[in-house]
């Protein structure tokens, strides 16, 4: 059959439309079954407590189980290169966080890249930093632990989640801008750096508050000052370290991201969803227990806040000159 132009062009169009229709079809359809959610770091931690909250919410929400695993190691880089290497069709999902941010700056040799390989879905949630010792320091501010710290040169244990996390590079930040020496004990995630602390075998540690809130609340540690520009109201009594080191802070967040070339449609179906969790009083509630504050927004904004994360925590590992190989 012998088409004419007028006929040829209105075929060509109509299956231009095609991919269009059908990938707005696939969205709509979204989930038809299980999606798994990446969590990079050890089960009980604040991203596994957060990722579970909202894994819970989004099943309901989809009417599909949103199952949380568990992928640990190297920082988070291990479960965070799974999402990166998984299929982009919205059914696995990255439980991203400020480390994420921290490892670009501060590993040479990653097989991704985190800005380029991950798109951003949803900012979920905002916290702080709390510099916390256990009881058996003797210091009660941050000129008193400073002035312990520089009588007891190497002595003193500084915990964190891992090499580069972001409690490391802002325990090395604060060891640059006071002259103290203090030993980096490095663990696989901050609750089991958070359990060594309450038991004495590090002395100190900028946890994540999440983490340290009900054994700071139960006298097993001691808090020096939180790492926000402004005082928390969970800790109001408690300063900022900007109080004693001008421009020092580094707050923790936690958000949700996928594989690149995931479809819009799908990331914003899930954008639509998570947003509709953070503004429910429930959950806002959760996320304050939690001693967090809700991230909500689109997905270019909360890109454009990874992109501004990640420059800040490039120009602290800069200057605190930390590099990992």
């Amino acid at each position: 059959m012998k088409l004419s132009r007028h006929q040829f062009l209105h075929l060509a169009a109509g299956a231009a439309v095609l991919p269009t229709v059908s990938r707005i079809a696939w969205a709509q359809a979204y989930p038809t079954r299980p999606v798994r959610m990446i969590v990079p770091f050890p089960a009980g931690g604040s991203t596994d407590v957060v990722a579970r909250l909202m894994s819970q919410w989004l099943s309901v929400r989809l009417a599909q189980p949103f199952i949380v695993e568990n992928r640990t190691g190297f920082t988070g880089n291990i479960g965070t290169e799974a999402v990166v290497h998984a299929p982009a069709d919205g059914y696995t999902l990255l439980l991203a966080t400020t480390t994420n941010v921290v490892n670009a700056a501060v590993y040479d040799k990653l097989n991704f890249n985190f800005i380029r390989d991950i798109v951003p879905v949803s900012g979920v949630m905002n916290t702080s930093h709390v510099m916390v010792v256990h009881p058996s320091v003797p210091a009660r501010t941050i000129s008193e632990f400073i002035a312990y710290a520089r009588a007891n040169p190497g002595k003193i244990s500084m915990a964190s989640a891992g090499n580069g996390s972001q409690n490391h590079v802002a325990g090395e930040v604060f060891k640059m801008r006071t002259g103290v020496n203090m030993v980096h004990v490095p663990y696989r995630g901050g609750a089991p750096a958070v359990a060594d602390l309450v038991g004495g075998q590090v002395q100190v540690m900028f946890a994540v508050m999440l983490e340290a809130l009900e054994y700071i609340r139960a006298g097993k540690l001691r808090v020096l000052a939180v790492t926000t520009s402004a005082r928390s109201e969970l800790l109001p009594d408690s300063p900022t370290v900007a109080d004693f080191l001008p421009g020092f802070e580094a707050s923790f967040w936690i958000g949700i991201g996928a594989p690149k070339n995931t479809p819009a449609e799908i990331v914003d179906k899930l954008n639509k969803e998570i947003n509709a969790g953070l503004a429910d009083p429930g959950i806002r509630t959760r996320l304050a227990d939690l001693a967090g504050t809700a991230l909500p927004g689109s997905p270019a904004e909360f890109g454009k806040f990874v992109a501004d994360e990640t420059e800040k925590w490039s120009k602290m590992a800069r200057a605190a000159n930390i590099k990992v190989s």
